[in-house]
């Protein structure tokens, strides 16, 4: 069996992407091939990851390269926010739009699932109820999500990390099956048809761990201080210590109650349920249909 290729599309420009790194130590685009690498292997298959950077001017996929040489597509969270139409976004919906042409199986968590959406013909907002960050709260299955192999293995009630202040406010008008949802966002899940493409994503982001979710707001502490997540720096630096520090730990239950981190969002398999699905269940036998596996 050949190895799976994957491509991850950065979703940040150039300079947010390098503020990313300088807090939590890696591009997303270069943690998330990580996670999905890792995850791979635990399934017992080999892949090539690239990258790709739509969002930078001029960028195109790798040397050489075209969509046609790979087994399947994923988006990467981003600071940008699609509502304000800067070139940076648009060119990562036409990106989305040139992958659902191509008929690859299609993943992305917070801003790829927003991506997603737009490419299909939905649109994106501010969310009036505020920012979901840290931990999204009583994420439940839909009835359609109940059976959709994209949440095989979850729990009907669960928690997710999460970082958002945009949100699907308008779904495609078609092709569009809402798959989880909470009382602060409506579409926490979703699978999009469109064109020759099916994409499956997530609001929340099951490729965060602790650590990499503690980087995150330690770079946000003063928006979240303005928001009044946070009283002060001093607060905001403890909660950001507890994260990593249960990271480190997983069964420090002192931890782990004082944050309300409940046992299925410890379990890294769990946490990233929709991952290990979408490349079980949609990359592996699509590869292995075009005779690529």
């Amino acid at each position: 069996m050949r190895p799976l290729r994957l491509l991850v599309a950065e979703g940040n420009p150039p300079a947010m992407r390098e503020r990313h790194a300088a807090t939590s130590g890696q591009t997303p685009s270069v943690f998330y091939a990580d996670v999905l690498g890792g995850l791979a292997e635990g399934l017992g298959l080999e892949t090539r990851i690239d990258l790709c950077f739509p969002a930078d001017e001029g960028a195109n996929l790798p040397a050489g390269e075209d969509l046609a040489g790979y087994d399947g597509v994923a988006i990467t969270g981003s600071g940008l926010n699609l509502w304000k139409a800067e070139r940076e976004s648009l060119a990562q919906v036409e990106f989305a739009r040139a992958v659902f042409d191509s008929g690859l199986p299609f993943f992305g968590s917070c801003w790829g699932l927003q991506v997603a959406a737009v490419a299909a013909g939905g649109e994106v907002k501010l969310n009036p109820q505020g920012r979901e960050i840290g931990v999204a709260r009583s994420i439940r299955l839909t009835d359609a999500g109940r059976g959709h192999e994209l949440h095989r293995g979850r729990l009907e009630v669960f928690d997710a990390p999460a970082i958002h202040s945009d949100e699907v406010a308008t779904l495609p008008s078609e092709g569009a099956t809402v798959t989880a949802t909470n009382e602060l966002c409506a579409v926490q899940a979703a699978e999009i048809r469109y064109g020759n493409g099916v994409f499956w994503g997530v609001q929340f982001h099951p490729e965060y761990t602790f650590t990499e979710l503690g980087g995150i707001l330690t770079r946000y502490t003063p928006i979240m201080m303005q928001e009044g997540f946070f009283r002060d720096t001093e607060e905001a630096a403890k909660y950001v210590a507890d994260l990593v520090a249960l990271d480190a730990d997983p069964d420090r239950k002192d931890l782990a109650w004082r944050l309300g981190v409940a046992p299925s969002v410890l379990d890294p398999i769990v946490r990233r349920t929709e991952l290990v699905n979408w490349l079980n269940l949609q990359v592996k036998p699509a590869a292995s249909a075009r005779g690529r596996a």
